[in-house]
């Protein structure tokens, strides 16, 4: 058998050799994918073990934690400690006090952290610490109010050093004056983390109400210093002897703290894998086109060459191997490089994403065995798939078709695939029309289903679909070229298989960046009408993300000259039916400030009143006059009766509670507010006003005043910004799209090396020849276009019927953008063809001739 398989074999391996330029082509589609694959899995692998180095620094020295049962709660008593402190098996209890702050650099403004946490806690002296004493690199502890240590992080990003005179701002407190004592060494690297530690009596002040602290660290042992193991115990049994004397407090072992920390940040990085992921995976989609296509065409290059080996002996076995074991051959170098190219994929967007200063710690690459064998996995399964079809095309060719002229295999009758795929088009257009009906997850969930079913019948039909829209475009673009237009139209009309598969590579990237495009495009227009329609208010104060606006922000507004009303929204999290809700509070009234809409009732505030939203009082059975009753996070009951049903708006959400209720329902220490919304009296000169109200925030100097232009436009800038990043994302699978066409061409270049012959032979130039193939390019490329930038547009509108309820109720074509990439998509064409038109046109006749 080893004498029958080795001269194939060598077949195969000496036309992989003998065709340099075919094989790397081929190599590189798989290179880009499996690329993407493994540099997704590096990056987030590096991301995940950085974090789980910070956290397993949590609860160091500890054995036992004690905190609510309810994160943004009040926390634990204070009285508690004493309790925790009594029991045997206890040596040392340390509270934790701490909250989110923003540090002001010399120049008075915030420091930026490229969006990690600025946090500010109590300094704690060694003889109360748990775990290893504070490393200082410079000065000391804090031994006084108005003294901090900042981590040595913080103090390189701030630029501050010990002596130097600041200020912090504690969002429910303002700002506090404050000095640098000491900068203190942390284990980690943690990027863009500052870390402030106040003296412990003014950390009471800033980040409790006096009674309770955020929670207690516990360590287990004696008071002659043995620990738990030396009495024979282990977190466990100190875990269950502080539950059972704190039944209403949640306590956990410090192994169950940390795990619970990297769990967190694994599921927080597990979506940035799937996203990164996903676009691997139409990376690799598109790659599998091009390589399907590749090998389709490299068998109809050799049909003479195949035939010859099965006249003289070759059984179709044979024949079909040495296909595939060309695409083995493809599949292992590109799966090797790509792997290579996803490390440095990897350390670019690393190094990218510093550069946009996103605060992220810093550590070597994480390479895990399971990357290397996804990456190989991946790009060697993939490149044998899609060779398997030409593989089993290759071995159905007869014998004696090495005595033909000219063989061209174009496959089986159109008919069939097209019915199928017209029958799949119908049933996946009406999922995706009855999911778009609804909304929810299932209803977009319906609609992907859709989606997938009309790419896939797409995929079938394009050929079919080539002929009637490549003829058309090539009878208009083409018609100033004269006999040189008619036969490119007629080259790329003349195999429709080819030219559909050419041009769905492209097609699916056009498709996904429409699709984005009229997601983002609706997006930002939703935002400009609800701004426009709902908000009335003058100026509105805006703030990061993390903290909202600094408590006082509002009120500091009130005493402005010239404003006449105020209105300030606060966040509320409390439970209803035993499951967590989220809402707002109004303090102050919506009057002239923003539209309330009222359906139903009298739109006005009670201490005990709450206005909710038409299809939360649908999907919650919350009529008018109904009572709910809601539990706050400390486990207090608050009864409230609905008086207002309004209509939804994505500003307030699902409900509104008074600013009674909301006293009696949120912890002082983690009331914050969303925003503030401020109307001028009338005949106000609104320069001046806002003049005055920048002023009066000063102190809160994360806070924003905005005109309703402005904060349209911000919301807007939030929205490009995540654009850009898909966009660039997407841009990967453009980019083997073009590719794709390259190769394609080329390869017909060679397909067609003795027809262009014999057109040089009866006089056609070279500029000609050239000309040919660039108008044949990009009639491909328009027909990709066309199609991909039209399914984009229907699964767009899809998808943002399927998100109304959240906001998404002004459908907006990018009409602009889809110019665009047509014009673009005709450059790209003409782009992918310089080199194989060059090639083309370098074709002797004579050689040609005489090879025939």
């Amino acid at each position: 058998m080893s004498r029958t398989h080795n001269p194939m074999r060598k077949v195969s391996l000496r036309n992989l050799a003998a065709h340099k330029v075919r094989l790397a082509l081929t190599v590189l589609s798989v290179v880009l994918g499996t690329a993407f694959v493994s540099g997704s899995f590096v990056f987030t692998d590096t991301l995940q073990r950085t974090f789980s180095s910070i956290f397993s620094d949590t609860a160091q020295g500890a054995d036992v934690r004690v905190s609510a049962q309810e994160a943004g709660s009040s926390g634990v008593p204070v009285s508690d400690a004493n309790v925790i402190a009594a029991l045997p098996n206890v040596r040392a209890v340390a509270p934790y006090v701490g909250g989110q702050v923003v540090l002001l650099g010399k120049d008075g403004a915030a420091v930026q952290t490229g969006g990690a946490p600025t946090v500010g806690e109590a300094y704690l002296a060694d003889d109360r610490r748990l775990g290893d004493p504070a490393v200082f690199v410079a000065g000391t502890a804090p031994t006084a109010p108005g003294q901090v240590v900042v981590n040595e992080g913080g103090a390189t990003r701030s630029g501050l050093t010990v002596g130097d005179a600041t200020q912090v701002l504690v969002p429910s407190k303002g700002t506090v004056d404050v000095t640098i004592v000491g900068i203190y060494d942390t284990p980690v690297e943690s990027g863009g983390y500052i870390g402030l530690q106040f003296y412990e009596s003014q950390a009471d002040e800033l980040f409790t109400d006096g009674t309770h602290v955020q929670y207690y660290d516990v360590a287990g042992g004696d008071t002659a210093g043995n620990d738990l193991a030396a009495q024979g115990l282990t977190q466990s049994d100190l875990r269950d002897e502080i539950a059972a004397a704190l039944p209403d407090l949640k306590v956990q072992t410090a192994d169950e703290v940390r795990d619970e920390a990297q769990a967190q940040v694994e599921t927080a990085l597990s979506f940035v894998n799937y996203f990164l992921l996903a676009f691997g995976g139409i990376a690799l989609l598109v790659g599998t086109f091009i390589i399907y296509n590749t090998f389709s065409m490299i068998v109809a290059q050799r049909v003479r060459e195949l035939a010859l080996l099965r006249a003289i002996g070759a059984s179709r076995g044979q024949v079909s191997r040495s296909v595939v074991l060309e695409a083995l051959v493809v599949g292992i170098i590109g799966s090797a490089l790509g792997f290579a190219g996803g490390v440095g994929l990897a350390y670019g967007l690393r190094e990218l994403l510093n550069a946009f200063d996103l605060g992220l710690p810093s550590g070597t690459l994480a390479l895990e065995p399971r990357t290397v064998i996804v990456a190989f996995a991946v790009g060697i399964v993939v490149t044998v798939l899609s060779a398997y079809a030409p593989a089993r095309r290759a071995a159905n060719i007869p014998p004696v078709a090495a005595m033909r002229e000219e063989f061209a295999s174009t496959g089986d009758s159109l008919r069939v695939r097209t019915v199928v795929g017209a029958v799949l088009g119908v049933l996946g257009l009406l999922a995706l029309v009855v999911g778009a009906q609804s909304t929810g997850g299932g209803a977009a969930a319906t609609v992907g289903v859709g989606a997938v079913a009309v790419i896939v019948a797409v995929a079938l039909a394009a050929p079919s679909l080539s002929r009637p829209i490549v003829g058309a475009l090539g009878a208009v673009l083409t018609r100033p070229f004269g006999a040189i237009g008619r036969l490119a139209r007629t080259n790329s009309v003349r195999n429709p298989r080819r030219t559909a598969a050419t041009a769905f590579a492209l097609m699916l990237g056009l498709m996904l960046v429409s699709v984005i495009g009229v997601l983002g495009s609706t997006a930002k227009a939703s935002v400009d009408a609800l701004v426009d329609n709902g908000i009335e208010a003058d100026y509105i104060f805006s703030g990061p993300p993390s903290i909202g606006v600094p408590t006082g922000a509002g009120r500091a507004a009130r005493d402005v000259p010239g404003v006449e009303r105020v209105a300030i929204l606060h966040p509320v999290s409390v439970k209803i039916d035993d499951e967590q809700a989220f809402g707002v509070a109004l303090e102050g009234s919506p009057d002239g400030l923003f539209d309330q809409s009222v359906v139903a009732g009298s739109g006005e505030q009670t201490p005990n009143s709450i206005g909710v939203s038409e299809s939360a009082s649908k999907n919650n059975d919350w009529p008018l006059g109904s009572t709910i009753d809601m539990v706050s996070l400390d486990g207090k009951s608050v009864s409230v009766e609905v008086t207002t049903i309004f209509a939804d708006n994505p500003l307030v959400g699902d409900w509104i509670l008074s600013d009674d209720v909301y006293q009696a329902v949120t912890p002082g220490v983690v009331r914050s507010d969303i925003a503030v919304l401020i109307g001028a009296a009338p005949g106000t000169d609104l320069g001046q006003l806002r003049a005055d109200l920048e002023n009066a925030v000063k102190p809160f100097v994360v806070v924003q005043v905005q005109d309703r232009e402005e904060f349209k436009g911000a919301q807007s800038q939030q929205i490009d910004t995540l654009l850009a990043v898909l966009y660039g994302l997407l841009a990967l699978a453009v980019v083997i799209a073009i590719l794709g066409i390259v190769n394609t061409l080329a390869l017909s270049v060679v397909e067609r090396r003795r027809e262009i012959g014999m057109l040089r032979a009866v006089g056609m130039q070279r500029p000609q020849v050239r000309r040919t193939i660039y108008l044949e390019s990009m009639l491909i490329a328009l027909f990709g276009a066309i199609v991909g930038l039209i399914l984009g547009v229907v699964f767009g509108w899809g998808f943002v019927r399927t998100l109304r309820d959240e906001g998404l109720g002004v459908l907006t074509i990018p009409w602009g953008q889809m110019v665009g990439m047509l014009v673009g998509s005709a450059v790209v064409g003409i782009g992918a063809a310089l080199l194989p038109a060059i090639r083309a046109a370098r074709t002797r006749p004579l050689e040609v001739i005489s090879e025939a």
